[in-house]
């Protein structure tokens, strides 16, 4: 017996605004845990982090904002809810904080110094010590990096996420990378900086 093929997330909406309850169900469960880690990186807190959650599925069966097939995926399209409202959020819970920073190398918090050389430690430490590599980047390197390597978003779709043009996805991303290695390789030596590690794609 063949194995009914799985709804597409357009098709899924389709019968959302149909009506069908089963149908939200399942793209809740598909797409949620994607839209959680993204705001709880871009904004640091789990509880904002599930609020922002529950506010972009609230917000897609409200129709706030509108889905347009023509300009990108439905994946892409709850990215920019999320990424909306977590700026929504911040600015209004931090108005003293910068969202933006417009130096590339301003307002980049130290990293806590690991003791042990990036080489020796496990798979799990190294992706702990990117992960807080991630989480000092400048806004608009943060979440490119969430979306094009932690969530393996297409290009297309950051931009659409992101507002902004393919190409300033791909330079904010290459950008993104060489200040994240910057950060890796300072953990690694925290005094000299001699050895370096060499330009790789950074998987999360």
């Amino acid at each position: 017996m063949s194995q009914r093929p799985e709804d597409t997330d357009q098709e899924l909406l389709a019968r959302l605004r149909n009506g069908d309850e089963q149908a939200f169900v399942a793209l809740y469960r598909r797409r949620q845990g994607a839209i959680y880690r993204f705001a709880l990186h871009m904004s640091g807190s789990a509880s904002l982090a599930e609020d922002i959650a529950q506010e972009v599925f609230l917000t897609l069966l409200r129709n706030e904002w509108g889905f347009d097939p023509e300009r990108g995926t439905l994946s892409g399209y709850l990215f920019g809810i999320a990424r909306k409202l977590v700026l929504r959020h911040l600015e209004r819970s931090r108005p003293d904080v910068a969202l933006e920073t417009e130096s590339d190398e301003g307002g980049m918090p130290e990293l806590a110094v690991n003791q042990d050389p990036l080489a020796e430690i496990t798979q799990r430490e190294t992706l702990d010590a990117l992960r807080r590599a991630v989480v000092t980047l400048p806004r608009r390197y943060r979440e490119v990096v969430l979306l094009c390597d932690l969530e393996e978003v297409d290009y297309a779709d950051a931009a659409v996420a992101l507002g902004c043009p393919i190409g300033t996805v791909r330079s904010r991303l290459h950008r993104a990378r060489a200040l994240l290695l910057d950060k890796l390789n300072q953990e690694r030596h925290p005094r000299h900086g001699v050895q370096r590690l060499k330009p790789v794609r950074c998987e999360l």
